[in-house]
């Protein structure tokens, strides 16, 4: 509306004015509504919520800030904090009753309502204003106003009456505002009756004067609109709903201010759990407070809010009703391992701002259902804790202070020894992001914590970690430094395998110490001999390094599986190390076992400063044969000053390795025993790609007291170049080695790998394939048959004579005295140098055997065994051949051979065109022959033996010697002086004839024979002269054979006539042979006339008595004579 003030006059110009426009407030009323919001926060009982309505948080904002103010209006609360016997929430609706009521409620007059139904446990009271305004009408303004109720509550019944009359409203609420329009607004009314049959009156006033009740200035100027009338009563019966054992917060909030349902946060003390018996918690941190000296009982006081993870845990694996209390018996808890947990994590640390605060505090909310086994790992991780089953009980071990409980030695564990493993310094981390809960922020916050050496040498190596359960900043700092040393210096693990003793004894967590000579580099541990009360007497004085000073100290295993020695203030100072008896200080806590464990940690001693490592035991696997696989990793004790004061790491001298080593001694070439032989040698041979090979293998010996296993080995062949490998063991194999010198160097490496010692020096040289072979062993001879025997051998070891090599069979007739090699025949072909035996001839003299390899070189000496054969009845000799005996020697028929000072000579050819002073000698077939003097006639056919003798030399043509030679040495050869030779060879050969006068033609081909049964009448021998060297002729000495006869015998038995009869043997006797008779049925004073006996046969004639006539008599006859006529 627009308003025209003034007048203007006539005739004239108009005169000014003023106007304004009439003001209207906005509606700013509006009909509300609540929205009701029940939160379970938590398994109950907790302690609840840190302060009050500050401790809420809607949509991120405080329900009531710092300042005591409200951030927001009509909001009602109520909290459970989850008792057993907790009140049920009012707020929740049963059932609603709403019943009209419609009254206009006056300046000053009270409107009453009643409840009479005793169930009843609240009223919402509904007012109603059909408009909130005001207009002044003189200017037109509409303006909101306002308008106060006041409700108030009495309860009474018909026993008692009043029990408690209206006193303070229970609303005292003042509506402003402008609303064009109807507006309603609900109030809830609580009863809290004193009795609970009491009914109530329920009473609303206004206390605002209302458009009638205006005075008549105001009725006059304003028109007022205010009046409100009690529209409805609802009568409201709660869902009696306690929900024990639940922590709750329930919210009614008026809609108006929030575009949803807000968001909600709730900073709580948790859930309350059961602690030790005498302890305080500290009622802000949650900090366990144990008094001095405290000695825990093992019993529990009521259950109260804590922020001890080691209490935590222990109620989350006992609570039956949200933990795992119905799988695991408190029994089966080691709950004194939760108590010296608890007591770790409670102590108070520097938080790193100034301030001090509990070493590990839990603090978080499980809200989603987990693995139990990730959860409880969680929870362990927050106190630095693993858990394990052990002895029936599950208990827990914390990474804390803690003195060695076992010792370990190469003594108590498996052969392999213990086995080192790590990673890579590049791989660690430099820089650790932790995130944690901020309460402050409401948010998560981090904190980086740097390496700043390793970001130097490494770079940024970053690595985050979400720090479960943490809402401290100082603490995740810790863990930050934490997980920095943790992957800096504990990435080193150590497995290894012991005994039935020691897996029963350690258990993970717990932290042991190692004295491994490959780290320290020397012996300083083992099992004890015998013990005394304050002496043990050790188990290897030799290899164990003794050394001591003021400083040492001894640790040994007692009979109860602990070790003493360990405690800081009770160590076994060592005072005496004499023949292996080592002294301490102080008598033992209990004699130690003879068998256990002893370690040895010397300090003062300088260069020899060893103290064993320590590894904190990460797991304990059982295997097979009672044994146990154990893995730990490397421990330092002043860990926990460094990540908690800062303080420098302490470093252990654990090793010796960084001295520069000894060299290696007594560098050589080893003797071994090849693969299947039995000879030693240092020039093992071997088929290597197809070829027979030469190994050498070079040894040597690491100085006393060191214990290097790797070695720097460099060597060469003749001026080659040096070539270098990396050995383990004191062994070096050169495959393939080549005829000539060798050199070599070996360092001794430390176990660092960047340390050698002075190489020592050494050299060999190789024979390679061109030395001789080994001579034959263990020669024997086994007589078969009368002319054959089998010489057996040992295998020869060379593989260059098994393959491709032989065996050399030669023969010399005289005894082993006299006999010679190169006087000596061959009787066999050679056989393969792989064979053991050989069946020869069987002859009277000496064999010779020697070994020759596929090249031709052969043993140095001869391997010979002598054979005397007995002259046996069984055999007759008929014939004896010597043609260096005859009245002529050698006057048999020669060709191409001579007798040249009484021995039988080769012819030499004519061939003088290399210059040699006389002429040659060569091999040809037939073309020396010596054909004996005598042909022997046996008088008959018969079988026979006939057997060689025959003793030769080789002899150098003269002028072959280099002292012969003429013109220039380079160009000339020749033999040396003393020089031999087995190149030579004399061949017997026999044939037969069986007629009584053979011609040419009559008699069998020639037949080489040694030693052979041979059958004929007349007998012809002739001998083959050869030789294989142009140089070297054959010169016999003796040349002989002999003709034997076997003994045998006839029987039979006939019947005489009553004559002399006349009897011929089935084969005639090369003699005549011996007649035995024996009569059958011969009366006493008959005997028997025997005559005519002959090689053919005999005559016989049996007589009676004295009258002299002859009987038919039955009788048996033996002849026993030589030979068998055929």
């Amino acid at each position: 509306m627009t308003t025209i003030i003034g007048a203007g006059g006539g005739g004239g110009k108009g005169g000014g004015g003023s106007s304004r426009s009439p003001k209207t407030t906005p509606d700013s009323l509006d009909s509300r509504q609540y929205a009701i919001v029940l939160d379970l926060i938590s398994e109950g009982e907790i302690e609840g919520l840190v302060d009050g309505n500050k401790s809420i948080f809607l949509n991120e904002t405080q329900l009531q800030a710092d300042d005591d103010e409200f951030n927001f209006e009509d909001v009602t609360v109520y909290t459970r904090n989850g008792t057993q016997a907790q009140n049920y929430v009012p707020i929740l609706s049963g059932t609603e009753n709403e019943r009209p009521i419609n009254r206009p409620v006056r300046f000053q007059q009270e409107v009453i309502e009643t409840v009479t139904d005793t169930q009843v446990d609240a009223v919402r009271v509904t007012i109603t204003l059909n408009q909130l305004q005001k207009i002044n009408t003189k200017n037109g303004d509409t303006l909101g106003t306002s308008v106060r109720t006041k409700m108030f509550l009495e309860y009474f019944n018909g026993t008692d009456g009043i029990t408690q009359s209206y006193g303070d409203p229970v609303v005292n609420n003042k509506i402003s505002g402008r609303s064009e329009d109807r507006y309603q607004k609900d109030y809830l009314l609580t009863l809290d009756r004193p009795n609970a049959g009491d009914s109530v009156r329920v009473k609303v006033i206004r206390t605002h004067r209302d458009n009638r009740d205006a005075s008549n200035e105001e009725k006059d100027n304003i028109l007022l609109t205010n009046e409100f009338s009690w529209s409805s009563m609802t009568e409201i019966k709660y869902a009696k709903l306690r929900y024990p054992n639940s922590a709750l917060v329930a919210l009614r909030v008026e809609a108006e201010q929030f575009s949803s349902i807000p968001t909600r946060k709730y900073f709580v003390k948790g859930v309350k759990v059961k602690i030790p018996a005498g302890v305080t918690v500290d009622s802000d941190t949650g900090r366990i407070i144990y008094p001095e000296n405290f000695v825990w009982n093992g019993t529990f006081a009521a259950a109260t809010w804590t922020a001890c993870p080691a209490f935590i845990l222990y109620d989350l694996l006992t609570n039956t009703r949200y933990g795992f209390g119905n799988f695991i018996d408190t029994a089966q808890l080691d709950k004194y391992a939760f108590f010296a947990a608890s007591k770790y994590s409670n102590a108070l640390v520097d938080d790193g701002f100034g301030g001090q605060e509990a070493r590990f505090s839990c603090n978080t909310t499980i809200q989603t259902a987990e693995e139990a086994f990730k959860l409880i790992n969680d929870l362990l991780s927050v106190m630095r804790c693993q858990g394990y089953w052990a002895a029936g009980s599950l208990t827990i071990e914390q990474d804390a202070p803690k003195d060695a409980a076992y010792l370990f030695t190469n003594a108590n564990v498996t052969e392999e020894g213990f086995n080192y493993s790590g990673s890579s310094l590049k791989t660690r981390p430099t820089v650790v992001v932790v995130s944690y809960l901020d309460i402050d922020l409401q948010d998560t916050a981090y904190e980086v914590v740097e390496d700043h050496d390793g970001i130097a040498k490494y770079g940024v190596v970053r690595k985050e970690f979400s720090a479960f359960a943490c809402t401290s900043r100082g603490q995740a700092a810790r863990i930050g430094k934490w997980i920095l040393y943790s992957e800096k210096f504990e990435k080193e693990v150590v497995s290894f395998t012991s005994s039935l003793d020691a897996g029963q004894t350690v258990r993970p967590g717990m932290i042991i110490q190692i004295a491994d000579p490959v780290i320290s580099g020397a012996r300083k541990g083992g099992r004890i001999k015998s013990a005394t009360s304050n002496t043990i007497t050790v188990d290897d004085t030799a290899n164990t390094d003794l050394t001591f000073a003021d400083g040492s100290f001894l640790y040994v295993i007692l009979p109860d599986g602990t070790v003493d020695g360990e405690v800081a203030d009770e160590k076994l100072r060592v005072t005496d190390i004499t023949n292996g008896v080592i002294t301490v200080d102080r008598d033992f806590a209990a004699t130690p076992n003879a068998n256990s464990i002893w370690v040895l940690e010397t300090l003062g001693t300088g260069a020899t400063d060893i103290q064993p490592t320590t590894w904190r035991v990460l797991s304990i696997e059982e295997q097979e044969g009672l044994l146990y696989t154990i893995s730990a990793v490397a421990y330092n004790a002043s860990k926990y000053a460094f990540v908690e004061d800062g303080e420098a790491l302490q470093t252990r001298d654990t090793t010796n390795l960084n001295i520069i080593p000894k060299p290696p001694e007594n560098v050589e070439v080893l003797e071994t025993i090849p693969p299947g032989g039995t000879v030693p040698t240092k020039e093992v041979q071997f088929v290597f790609n197809g070829k027979v090979a030469i190994k050498i293998t070079w040894h040597w010996r690491v100085p006393s007291g060191q214990t290097t296993k790797k070695f720097r080995v460099r060597y060469r062949h003749e001026d080659d170049n040096f070539t270098e490998v990396i050995v383990q063991g004191t062994t070096f194999d050169i495959l393939d080695a080549k005829k000539g010198n060798y050199q070599i160097q070996v360092s001794c490496i430390s176990s660092s790998n960047i340390l050698f010692s002075k190489p020592a020096l050494a050299n060999y040289t190789v024979q390679g394939l061109g030395a001789a072979p080994n001579d034959i062993r263990n020669l024997s001879l086994t007589p078969t048959t009368e002319t054959l025997a089998i010489l057996s051998w040992k295998k020869v070891d060379e593989l260059d004579v098994q393959l491709g090599g032989r065996i050399i069979i030669r023969h010399d007739p005289r005894a082993l005295a006299s006999a010679e090699w190169n006087a000596s025949n061959r009787i066999v072909d050679g056989v393969s140098g792989a064979s053991t035996q050989k069946q020869v001839p069987l002859l009277a003299g000496t064999y010779f055997l020697k070994a020759e390899d596929f090249l031709g070189n052969r043993s140095v000496n001869e391997t010979a065994f002598e054979v005397a054969l007995p002259q046996p009845d069984s055999r007759h000799v008929v014939k004896t051949y010597a043609e260096h005996n005859l009245s002529t020697p050698f006057n048999g028929t020669k060709t191409n051979c001579s007798v040249v000072s009484g021995n039988l000579d080769l012819v030499p050819d004519p061939y003088v065109a290399l210059g040699y002073a006389e002429d040659l000698y060569f091999a040809v077939d037939g073309a020396a022959e010596y054909q004996f003097q005598d042909t022997f006639d046996l008088g008959g056919t018969f079988d026979f033996i006939v057997r060689r003798s025959i003793v030769s030399f080789p002899t150098e043509t003269t002028g072959v010697l280099f002292d012969a030679r003429s013109g220039l040495f380079d160009d000339a050869t020749g033999l040396f002086d003393g020089t031999t030779s087995d190149v030579i060879n004399v061949v017997t050969y026999v044939r037969t004839a069986t007629v009584a006068s053979p011609s040419e033609s009559d008699y069998s081909p020639w037949a080489e024979f040694v030693a052979a049964v041979v059958q004929g009448r007349h007998v012809q021998i002739k001998a083959e002269l050869e030789t294989t060297d142009e140089l070297t002729n054959v010169s016999i000495d003796q040349l002989g054979a002999t003709l034997e006869l076997a003994r045998r015998t006839e029987s039979d038995t006939q019947t005489t006539n009553a004559a002399a009869t006349s009897y011929t043997f089935d084969n005639a006797f090369y003699a005549t042979p011996t007649v035995n008779i024996t009569p059958h049925d011969l009366n006493p004073n008959d005997h028997y006339h025997l005559t005519n006996v002959s090689t053919t046969g005999f005559t016989i004639e049996f007589v009676h008595g004295t009258g002299g006539q002859s009987l038919a008599e039955q009788f048996s006859y033996t002849a026993t004579g030589f030979g068998r006529a055929l």
